[in-house]
């Protein structure tokens, strides 16, 4: 009985939608009933009834801000799998190339984004495109570290096998190689439109006037955090949709990649 009520929860559709909003559900009322039973003021941390209300109260201008962020975040995102991809496959087609870029991008990601926020404001301006380019470089490092590991675990002896077969190395690319890098490419993407979200947000702290970044940065000023933390609670719908949006994807895309689990 144990056995089939785990196997239910580990493969049934209902439950991989089911077990999430029961965690959420429980995550909330944990977060209610830590106000309420220490008695913290609702300016300090506000309850979710207040975070809902202040959502009530200004729902055209939260989602709008909420759009804005958005768009930010998968621009930036889809502009980062078209650079990185193709840089990684370079990678890997050549080791001089190898080891005269990774250097390069371990310096690039160790630096902390927030510095370069106001560095992008000073060469870019005040428009979208500093949030998009944060977004771009939080989001790089993952996509294509990950897309070069995936093209490196392909077995040898298969790539042997097409080579005797005179595959060509366009066939050999499509065919092979990135068949089995996709699961690895997944994987990259799922980091990184988390990190996304989170570029996003630190490129609007600094000179932006639209975002859900900009909506905490004021809120923050004028001490209101039942705003800010409706502002929070919608970067993390839109980190949750995106992620498992990426999830849906993976799955309509990769089935054979979900069967070998």
């Amino acid at each position: 009985m144990t056995d089939t009520k785990r196997s239910w929860l580990t493969t049934s559709p209902v439950a991989a939608v089911l077990l999430p909003v029961v965690g959420l559900i429980g995550a909330i009322a944990l977060w209610w009933l830590a106000t309420v039973v220490f008695g913290i003021d609702s300016y300090l941390l506000p309850g979710p009834q207040d975070v809902v209300s202040t959502f009530l109260d200004q729902p055209a201008y939260l989602l709008k801000e909420t759009g804005t962020s958005m768009i930010e975040t998968v621009e930036g995102f889809l502009l980062a799998i078209v650079l990185g991809v193709p840089i990684a496959v370079l990678i890997v087609r050549s080791v001089i190339l190898e080891r005269l870029v990774y250097p390069l991008l371990l310096m690039v990601n160790a630096i902390p984004k927030i510095a370069i926020a106001p560095l992008l404001v000073v060469w870019m301006g005040f428009g979208q495109w500093p949030k998009v380019v944060m977004v771009l470089l939080v989001c790089f490092f993952p996509i294509v570290i990950s897309t070069a590991q995936g093209m490196k675990s392909t077995p040898v002896e298969l790539v042997e096998l097409l080579r005797s077969l005179n595959a060509s190395r366009i066939q050999e690319f499509f065919k092979l190689r990135l068949r089995y890098a996709m699961p690895q490419i997944f994987t990259g993407l799922k980091v990184a439109i988390s990190l996304a979200v989170i570029g996003s947000v630190i490129a609007e702290f600094v000179g932006a006037t639209q975002g859900l970044g900009y909506v905490i940065q004021q809120s923050g000023a004028s001490a209101d955090t039942s705003l800010a933390f409706a502002a929070i609670t919608l970067l993390s719908i839109m980190s949750i949709v995106l992620f498992y949006g990426l999830v849906l994807l993976e799955h309509l895309l990769l089935p054979w990649a979900q069967e070998t689990r």
